[in-house]
């Protein structure tokens, strides 16, 4: 069974497309595009904070990713991860759910393209628009800093080598900073296959939760991720097992494709924490 996506305290999700109707496609193999539209379905769904700190936020330039946050806080949602310079990308959102101060950021860090194509380039910095750098000394300045003024902190990470059930180094090594600066939590996509949950250092790490609303042609295995969280952290975790059908949309796994998904997963759990 899935619940609407509105039924949680709050719903977080990774925005991987431009959004917007201006804009020309970035020298890449792949750029996306979402029409301006898709800001209300994401409302009508039940998000309340997205990251754009991914390899397509920019597919169609600084502008289009300036109009696409736009439109999603016009509707609500907050935005972690890109803005107008760096001080915006790499700013906290902070929401209170059930007398809990929780702290939001975004980051993005991941490997050159085969094409050549590097999105490190797309770094916010002082003077222009853009995205946040998953480097592990900047996210470990930026949780220690939110940390003072919330009671829990989530990290979204942009991390790893798509189709790779392990994580990479690098991704590790960034999750790991945000861990040992004090988050509470860190949720991972870029994979878009399942990755495993690794319990490091009080807090915990989803290295990848998959797809969800994503046209793909391996792997339709995937999941929604629910967290129940206290003053104390996560308490409780939940893997609601989804199928990616032919043209993206998402639907509930049968018992027998949730048993192998969830099978998956603890498989991969246990290596990560097999120390």
């Amino acid at each position: 069974l899935l619940l609407p996506l509105s039924s949680a305290d709050i719903t977080v999700g990774n925005l991987e497309s431009a959004l917007g109707d201006i804009g020309e496609p970035a020298a890449k193999r792949y750029t996306f595009r979402a029409p301006p539209q898709a800001a209300e379905s994401l409302q009508n769904a039940g998000f309340d904070v997205m990251t754009l700190a991914n390899n397509h936020a920019m597919d169609y330039g600084s502008d289009t990713l300036l109009q696409g946050i736009s439109l999603l806080k016009g509707l609500g949602i907050d935005v972690v991860g890109a803005g107008a310079d760096s001080g915006a990308a790499r700013r906290p959102v902070i929401r209170e759910v059930n007398g809990l101060r929780l702290a939001f950021l975004g980051y993005v860090h991941v490997p050159v393209e085969i094409s050549g194509f590097d999105t490190r380039s797309w770094e916010a910095t002082d003077g222009s628009a853009g995205l946040a750098w998953g480097d592990p000394a900047e996210i470990s300045a930026d949780v220690a800093a939110v940390g003072e003024s919330a009671d829990l902190v989530i990290v979204q990470l942009h991390s790893g080598i798509e189709y790779g059930s392990a994580p990479s180094t690098p991704q590790i090594e960034a999750a790991h900073a945000a861990i040992d600066a004090g988050a509470d939590l860190v949720i991972g996509h870029h994979a878009h296959i399942l990755q495993g949950i690794e319990f490091y250092g009080g807090g915990v790490i989803a290295y990848g939760l998959g797809n969800f609303a994503f046209q793909i042609t391996g792997d339709p295995s995937t999941a929604v991720l629910n967290v129940w969280l206290d003053r104390d952290g996560v308490r409780q975790l939940e893997f609601l097992p989804v199928i990616i059908q032919y043209g993206g949309q998402p639907r509930a796994a049968s018992p027998d494709e949730a048993a192998a998904i969830r099978r998956n997963v603890y498989q991969l759990t246990n290596l990560l924490n097999a120390k």
